[in-house]
């Protein structure tokens, strides 16, 4: 009996000591209008999963799709992009998962990136990458501003964010809270919005913290303890949505109407199965289609699938399920891309595009 009381110490311990080092300092200004008092909560006070339920999905014996790593050598060498692109021009640019190097208005600036090697607070375990990113961290550009959605460690990846630091000193924009992360590891450049902030970046650019439907926490405890959200970019060839990680809401309409037509959006098509589970907090591929058309947006770009895996889709699932899905809802393919890593669309000002 003693050696049972002793692991199971010793198990309580143990988390307790990972949560210390690993829970993100909580949000407690409680100025926010969805802010409860203890944690956020999403538009229309819609709850996302529980834990029982994560349990459930651990323990239903996964019908997962299949994943394979692939090397540098499998995957198309695109060259590297330029110092900056013109001040009349956007070029988006996949370096994959949620990250994108966005080139407009004369700023180069990089969404949620990670270069790490797994999504997860340590090396050694945890989503390892599939594909290796599109653009090699020594041959970025100078990056003038980062986009952080949310702290889950496949978007807010430490070790990443501390070399851009170092070697760029961005400014980094974040949700509410996120900016206590940051703090705590010596990075202060930071701006942090709630829902509906606008926050002007330069003269020719500014942007907007819009709703998205999805949770945070990188402990055992911290969740919803700080806030998660989409931007729109106001540039000078139009809005330009990023909706970062989230699931399909009524707050879709909400940016639509205050913000379409959309010039371009970024939207997430990957690690929506099952859906009884994934359902709240990630888009499905048809959902994504359905936001393209109701915000009225001229191009999307897909993300957040085929580098990490997160759920039970497949590799290859979220991109045929997107081309069935343009065909069932009636959208033209070229509306909807799906970049391979490293490869790059650029915009000019009369919204003529190219692959390069």
């Amino acid at each position: 009996m003693a050696w049972i009381v002793i692991a199971i110490t010793t198990l309580i311990v143990a988390l307790f000591v990972v949560e210390l080092q690993i829970a993100a300092p909580p949000y407690l200004e409680k100025t926010s209008d969805h802010f409860d008092g203890k944690k956020f909560v999403n538009p229309n006070a819609g709850d996302t999963h529980r834990y029982w339920e994560v349990l459930k999905w651990w323990f239903s014996g996964y019908d997962r799709g299949e994943w394979h790593q692939l090397d540098e050598d499998q995957i198309t060498q695109y060259p590297p992009p330029a110092p900056k692109e013109g001040q009349n021009s956007f070029k988006a640019t996949f370096v994959n998962h949620a990250t994108y190097l966005l080139q407009l208005d004369g700023l180069n600036i990089l969404t949620d990136p990670v270069w790490s090697f797994r999504a997860s607070p340590y090396q050694w375990i945890g989503p390892k990458r599939m594909r290796p990113p599109g653009i090699a961290f020594e041959d970025l550009p100078h990056i003038d501003v980062v986009l952080l959605t949310h702290n889950h460690y496949d978007h807010l990846d430490l070790p990443t964010v501390k070399k851009l630091y170092q070697k760029y000193d961005p400014k980094f924009i974040v949700p509410l809270g996120v900016e206590k992360l940051l703090h705590d590891h010596g990075i202060f450049s930071t701006s942090h919005l709630d829902w509906w902030d606008h926050h002007p970046i330069s003269e020719s650019l500014s942007l907007t913290a819009v709703p998205a439907q999805h949770f945070s926490g990188r402990g055992l405890f911290d969740r919803n303890k700080t806030l998660w959200c989409g931007y729109v970019l106001h540039a000078s060839i139009g809005n330009i949505y990023f909706a970062g990680d989230t699931g399909y809401g009524d707050f879709i309409r909400d940016i639509g109407n205050r913000f379409g037509p959309i010039h371009t959006s970024f939207l997430p098509i990957g690690a929506y199965k099952p859906r009884w589970f994934m359902q709240k907090i990630h888009m499905s591929p048809k959902e994504a289609v359905r936001a393209h058309k109701y915000i009225q947006s001229q191009q999307s770009f897909a993300m957040h699938f085929g580098t990490f895996p997160m759920a039970d889709d497949g590799m290859y699932e979220p991109v045929e399920d997107l081309a069935h899905a343009l065909d069932e809802l009636s959208v033209n393919e070229q509306e909807f891309n799906v970049l391979d890593e490293g490869e790059s669309k650029v915009f000019n000002a009369l919204d003529s595009a190219d692959v390069a």
